[in-house]
């Protein structure tokens, strides 16, 4: 497994790659945990995806996307401060230069090759530490998001700590929080899964 970095000057060489990250965002955000997204043809896409982001994706070594997160500045529009505002203090964003949005995370959690690390899928390590890696090379500092609660305590789980923005709400049926996580040296090393691999567009990065 590896991670890598799509930027959009990369998405024509890296085509089929970002056609299987939107289907398995089908696959989870509108199967297994039944949001209410946009799916056509089997494949899931929004407003945010027009914006020109970058996407991380944990791949495997033959086979498809395992993973992947969607990274924008935070001082353009973003999911946070334009689709879930009522989960911020005093319903804005406090962004800065220094601030990137991940959004769109998630795991294909049934594949084997995604394995697991510290009862934690290694695929999600990998994600985790990849967004970190990126970020700080991209000269970001912190990274917020709109995320659950069961998502918050994972988090917590791999020592990645997310600092909370706003009470949480039920927006559907689902318990949200808004939080922000520090994108550093020392939490790269923590998240940081065995055999870590990533390819990031010049932020490369290996561990045995």
């Amino acid at each position: 497994m590896r991670a890598i970095a799509v930027r959009p000057e990369d998405r024509g060489t890296f085509g089929d790659l970002i056609a299987d990250m939107h289907g398995l965002r089908a696959r989870v955000f509108g199967g297994r945990l039944g949001w209410d997204v946009e799916i056509e043809d089997r494949v899931e896409t929004d407003g945010f995806d027009r914006l020109n982001p970058v996407y991380i994706l944990a791949v495997a070594e033959r086979g498809p996307v395992l993973g992947c997160a969607r990274l924008l500045p935070a001082t353009g529009p973003t999911m946070l401060a334009d689709a879930f505002p009522q989960l911020l203090a005093g319903g804005r964003l406090e962004a800065h230069p220094r601030m990137i949005e991940s959004s769109r995370f998630c795991v294909d959690t049934g594949a084997v090759e995604a394995g697991t690390s510290r009862g934690l899928h290694r695929a999600t390590l990998t994600l985790f530490a990849a967004i970190i890696e990126w970020s700080m090379g991209a000269g970001y500092r912190e990274i917020v998001t709109a995320t659950d609660v069961r998502f918050e305590r994972l988090l917590n789980r791999a020592r990645w700590p997310m600092r909370r923005l706003g009470e949480p709400r039920v927006i559907g049926e689902t318990l949200s929080v808004a939080g922000a996580l520090p994108a550093d040296d020392a939490s790269f090393a923590t998240v940081r899964p065995p055999g870590y691999r990533s390819d990031l567009g010049g932020f490369r990065r290996s561990a045995a």
